[in-house]
């Protein structure tokens, strides 16, 4: 799995519990996967500005037309407000249809990052 260096946002470093959401677009088509990937690393470029992030990694299988996200959120309420941006719903709309998305999400207790890695990349080998 390709993977991109940590994206730390504002809330990095910050101690006590906090929620990691993974991400996982299977693509129907690999010629959709460069596109994808520009509009994720234009978020992600936001990401040092955005309430509640406390950072992220971009991941991608090109090989079997899967990309995605591993963040780690201050909280449910940060999740939700990346999600509601009009940047992040733009994306959705644009590339609604053309593969499938699931998602997961669970607290912990510290997000380190490193741990959360080990713990997200499992449960992406499915």
């Amino acid at each position: 799995m390709m993977r991109t260096s940590w994206i730390a946002g504002p809330d990095d470093g910050r101690p006590g519990p906090a929620l990691v959401s993974v991400t996982d677009l299977r693509l129907h088509r690999l010629a959709d996967l460069p596109g994808v990937y520009r509009a994720a690393r234009r978020l992600a470029a936001d990401w040092p500005d955005l309430d509640g992030a406390h950072g992220m990694w971009l991941w991608a299988r090109p090989w079997q037309s899967r990309c995605g996200a591993v963040a780690i959120w201050r909280d449910h309420t940060a999740l939700t407000g990346f999600l509601g941006t009009p940047a992040h719903v733009a994306v959705m709309q644009r590339y609604r249809g053309r593969g499938t998305v699931t998602s997961s999400a669970w607290e912990v207790t510290s997000g380190a990052p490193d741990e959360v890695w080990s713990r997200a990349a499992v449960a992406l080998r499915a």
